[in-house]
């Protein structure tokens, strides 16, 4: 979705009444949101990020979290604009950090290259960096997830021997690894959104 330009805000009562359509679901009070306000939302994304291409990654996100956080927005609390504006300010935030952790992974691969001994020819570097991705999302996981997947994956255990091995209920295993492997997959799938 390209931002929008648009003239002047609506009056109040346009907003109030687009506040009341987006609160009930109203497609067409979002697709009003995105006119009135996508065209600023991209334009602090562009100016933080440096980057049209993220600035309208940014914005989709942001008309994607006004549309799911509706229900969570309160007038009491300050204008639709500024609860949009507010939104913003996180996903560029969000986007900074990703892009920092894509450049210390990026550097950790090529680190894990250099001293591996095999700069640009034998293993491919985007398994190396897949890996150092893993390892770093890995060492995020609660502890006896992180054992649990290490145990699987690095041991190459099954779940009953991991269940003999750490004592744990084989239920308690089988949980452990769904939601660890839960917990990276989304992880992962988001550090490629941004």
């Amino acid at each position: 979705m390209s931002p929008v330009c648009t003239g002047a805000p609506p009056a109040t009562a346009a907003t109030d009444e687009l506040t009341r359509g987006l609160a009930a679901g109203d497609e067409t009070s979002l697709a009003a949101a995105y006119e009135r306000w996508s065209a600023l939302v991209h334009a602090l994304a562009r100016r933080s990020l440096g980057d049209t291409a993220e600035a309208e990654d940014v914005t989709q996100q942001v008309f994607l979290g006004v549309w799911r956080g509706r229900h969570g927005y309160r007038p009491e609390r300050g204008a639709v604009g500024a609860w949009i504006v507010g939104i913003t300010r996180r996903r560029i935030a969000d986007a900074l950090s990703a892009r920092t952790r894509r450049a210390d992974l990026a550097a950790s691969a090529g680190t894990a290259l250099v001293l591996a001994g095999r700069p640009g020819h034998g293993e491919d570097p985007e398994a190396v960096l897949d890996r150092v991705l893993i390892r770093s999302e890995l060492a995020r996981l609660p502890a006896p997830q992180r054992r649990v997947l290490h145990l699987a994956f690095y041991e190459d255990l099954t779940q009953t021997q991991i269940a003999e091995r750490t004592g744990l209920p084989l239920g308690t295993v089988k949980s452990h690894t769904r939601r660890g492997l839960r917990r990276l997959h989304g992880r992962l799938t988001e550090d490629d959104r941004m």
